[in-house]
This record gives structure tokens, sequence and C-alpha cells, in this order.
């Protein structure tokens, strides 16, 4: 069976992944430009690599909580099928090999509701939520006026 290489990542006290096909780059936080009249966890836009990306506050979406940022707070930038999102973490931790024996699909109503969760992964002492950053960016509450906005300034 194959392996899952993802980014290991934290957001309050838990860990996700993020699968690393998924993930452009892993940086430190920067002081982004604040668009009016965004939803809540759009923080703002930053350039990377000279490309416009929106960033967007994992904590607000994931625990209804702002991150506090940290020394160890990043951005990981991720590409999803429209354009290239930068996801506030408090800290990037790994890249690791899951076997797929270890992920586990979940059915718990919660898990349902939010399509983003790809599954569990049961590693030694300790629990990986894994998630699709597509499925996370499309279903985003206002996500259609983010995009409207970022193809305007391209």
């Amino acid at each position: 069976m194959e392996a899952s290489k993802v980014v290991v990542f934290q957001v309050g006290n838990e860990e996700y992944g993020i699968p690393v096909q998924n993930v452009i780059s892993i940086e430190r936080i920067q002081p982004s430009t604040v668009i009016p009249k965004m939803p809540s966890f759009m923080k703002g836009v930053v350039t990377i690599r000279e490309e416009l990306v929106p960033v967007i506050d994992t904590g607000i979406i994931l625990y209804d909580r702002t991150t506090i940022e940290t020394d160890k707070s990043r951005m990981i930038v991720t590409k999803t099928e429209d354009l290239s999102v930068g996801l506030i973490v408090d800290d990037a931790k790994e890249i690791l090999d899951i076997p797929q024996e270890k992920i586990k699909q979940l059915n718990l109503l919660a898990y349902q509701k939010t399509s983003y969760f790809l599954g569990v992964a049961n590693l030694e002492n300790r629990l990986l939520t894994l998630l699709d950053p597509n499925n996370l960016f499309e279903s985003l509450e206002g996500i259609k006026q983010i995009k409207e906005h970022m193809n305007s300034l391209v």
C-alpha cells in the first residue's frame, strides 16, 4: 500500500495534515494588506513569488477564534483549483509519510458536514486530521466574493 505524504501543522491543540502535493511553500507570517468588506476569516492579501495570495486564518475557520501569532506561527501556501491560498497556522511541524492503512475514514455526523476532512490518521501517540485544502476553501461562506476580488486584481 502506498503512503500519503502530508505537511503536519497545528491549530489550537490539534494537529492536522494537508497532502504535500497541495502545498506550495511554508512561509513566515508577513504583514498583509487588509481588504475591506471581506469575510472575517480573510486576513488580507500578500504577495508571494510575484503572486497575490489571500490569507486565511484557520483558527477562525476551525474554532471560531483568531490565531494568536507567535514566533512559531506560519503561513502554509496551498494551491486550490482556482488560486493559491495562504493558511495561517499556529505551527508547521513536519512532513510525514502516513501508511494508507493508518488512515481511517470518518462517518461521524460532524465530519459529514465538513467535506474538507479526508479522514484521521491514527499514529503512535497522536491523531492527525487530514484536510483537503480545495474542499476547505470551497466550503467557506463568502468564497465567491474573495475569488471575484482576487480575479479583479489580476
